[in-house]
């Protein structure tokens, strides 16, 4: 046992001097590996801070949320999408009455504008919606309250701030009951909604205006057409239900006939997620494609490299054998080699790839979630590279004969 320790000290002691002899060669050697594990780091980390980014966006969305916009029409055998919306108010109250697999719909009017409050000004979008948005999108008043029913019928000029919004046109707070005005239209603050933070890509959805979908229409936009309704389905199960439901009422509605192309379009939370993730999973694939020829290739450097050292080493090997070293010592201390320069390739490639994630974070403003289990795997995958790349050279010179090996020159 004690020869056993002793021997495994001599290895390592030899295989540290061996890769300290050459220590740009033994960094160039382990470069590949750095880059790999680097970008697997990299890769997972920015992949687990997207699926994270998702998640949250879905929740934000709200509930069993669904959207429906304006669609293409097929002219002249082309299908085309004009521009122009067809979706009125009247679809939405429809929708609201005929679909039982919905709970709430939200009529929804866009635009944008310069708000002036006192000698502050901020520009913003201003959505028109009704009372149904927040239920919707779950998405409470923090300060004061949401505007009514009656203020939708009444084009009311009411209106609640974003959190965004709020701190920049009353930046001591008290926004609730004061007048800011929009287009030169006053609106009374009836509340500010609390914070609900970036979107997937990045936006910030507390940037925002809410007001009577009404009052939008006929006092900021002039439409008289709706840019998109928003609809949440009654459960998660009927969100399909609902969709199916959707499309018969709006079918019937705007005329069209059987097998003919609808002139709205719907996307549920689902496929909105399922879209990004497809997105991201592209883009995870291919750096890990990467990443792998990056392993692949720093697999190859270490091989060679130790192939060269096999050679500039025979007659150290044919000593050693001759004053008693096996086969197998041999074999270990190239081995010891060829692992080290991948683990302490993997060690960098580590802190390169948190490094990394941090920059990304940082400049690109993404989300990064960076596991240990990511470390341990590109930690595993390294030492792995370097004993299935450094076994073939090890074995090489553990079978040198050890009479031919000291006459080498």
């Amino acid at each position: 046992m004690k020869n056993s320790i002793q021997r495994l000290g001599n290895i390592t002691i030899v295989g540290l001097k061996a890769i300290s002899r050459n220590k740009l060669r033994s960094f160039l050697t382990m470069l590949g590996i750095v880059i790999g594990v680097g970008c697997v780091i990299a890769v997972v980390a920015i992949g687990n801070g997207a699926t994270k980014s998702v998640e949250n966006t879905i929740n934000s969305l709200g509930t069993n949320y669904i959207m429906l916009f304006p669609g293409a029409v097929t002219q002249s055998g082309a299908r085309l999408f004009t521009g122009n919306s067809n979706l009125t108010p009247e679809d939405a109250d429809a929708i609201k009455a005929e679909c039982p697999a919905v709970a709430y719909v939200c009529p929804t009017v866009r635009a944008a504008a310069q708000v002036v409050a006192g000698e502050l000004n901020w520009g913003t979008s201003i959505q028109g919606v009704s009372t149904d948005y927040p239920l919707i999108r779950s998405w409470n008043v923090d300060q004061g309250d949401f505007f009514t029913d009656q203020d939708v019928k009444s084009t009311a000029k009411v209106c609640v701030l974003g959190a965004t919004v709020a701190e920049n046109l009353f930046p001591n707070g008290g926004a609730v009951g004061q007048i800011v005005r929009i287009k030169n239209v006053p609106f009374k603050v009836d509340g500010v909604l609390e914070r609900k933070g970036g979107n997937m890509m990045g936006q910030d959805q507390d940037d925002t205006i809410v007001a009577p979908y009404s009052t939008v229409m006929k006092r900021l936009s002039g439409k008289t057409k709706l840019d998109m309704i928003q609809i949440s389905a009654a459960a998660p199960n009927l969100v399909q239900e609902a969709q199916s439901e959707i499309e018969a009422v709006l079918r019937q509605r705007h005329r069209i006939p059987p097998g003919g192309d609808s002139d709205f379009q719907m996307r549920s939370q689902e496929e909105i997620a399922q879209t990004q993730a497809q997105s991201m999973g592209t883009l995870k694939n291919l750096l890990l494609i990467i990443a792998g020829v990056s392993l692949l290739i720093g697999g190859i450097g270490i091989m060679n490299i130790m192939l060269v050292s096999v050679t500039e080493r025979t007659r150290e090997i044919g000593i050693r054998m001759a004053i008693g070293a096996k086969g197998r010592h041999i074999l270990l201390q190239f081995l010891f080699e060829a692992v080290t320069l991948a683990i302490v390739g993997g060690l960098i490639g580590v802190a390169l790839g948190i490094a990394t994630s941090g920059v990304v974070r940082h400049f690109a403003g993404w989300p990064i979630v960076v596991t240990v289990d990511s470390i341990a795997l590109s930690f595993g995958v390294a030492a792995c590279v370097g004993i299935f790349f450094g076994f073939y050279p090890a074995r090489k010179a553990s079978r040198l004969d050890p009479i031919d090996a000291l006459r080498y020159e």
